[in-house]
């Protein structure tokens, strides 16, 4: 008779452990689940352009609220593309039209025919040897819609309803860094409708 007992002792302790246990873990798995459960606030869309902070191509932070009353071109560059010489063109706009407050801003990107496969330095080189390219560059991106999109360039599809088709989309952003224009590839730096449009957005 003494087993049963000894037994049924046992069991009663360990049944009383195990309350004691969980009675002593119960507030914090009770705020784990809750943690768990509660989604992270998604991150506010940037109002305008001017509120992105993104990294130039080596790797430096740059806040994009230094160009805060600039006429902004944004282009989608690539290294190995039928319009990589559209670097001359968009140099030559940089130099006449930056010290009126035009911003050109070169982001390298492989979207496209897999045409700027190079390293920043590599990127970098090739721009400053080839163009004599003095405007600024960015760190690579992607324009693609899907997951790997720039936020960037989510925001700018959001603008326009437009994503570019090929390396060497722009967009035109104005002074107040919310209007913004597209052109497609084919549109060359010295496009007479593109200059009406810069001139028109300076002039505001």
């Amino acid at each position: 008779m003494r087993l049963p007992i000894l037994a049924a002792a046992s069991f009663a302790a360990l049944v009383a452990g195990c309350s004691s246990s969980s009675s002593d873990t119960a507030p914090q798995s009770s705020s784990n689940v809750a943690s768990k459960e509660t989604p992270m606030t998604p991150t506010t869309a940037p109002a305008n352009f001017q509120s992105f902070q993104l990294r130039t191509l080596d790797g430096k932070p740059a806040d994009l609220s230094a160009y805060k009353g600039k006429v902004v071109l944004i282009v989608n560059t690539a290294s190995e593309c039928g319009l990589t010489p559209q670097y001359k063109g968009l140099e030559a706009l940089h130099r006449e039209l930056g010290p009126k407050g035009l911003s050109v801003l070169g982001f390298p990107c492989n979207d496209f025919g897999g045409q700027e496969p190079g390293s920043p330095e590599q990127i970098q080189q090739f721009c400053t040897s080839e163009y004599a390219v003095s405007f600024p560059l960015f760190e690579k991106l992607s324009t693609k819609s899907g997951p790997n999109q720039a936020p960037l360039y989510t925001w700018l599809e959001s603008r326009t309803g437009e994503l570019p088709g090929w390396n060497f989309g722009k967009y035109l952003v104005a002074k107040d860094g919310t209007t913004v224009k597209f052109f497609g590839s084919r549109t060359s730096p010295d496009d007479k409708d593109l200059r009406k449009a810069i001139d028109a957005a300076l002039a505001q």
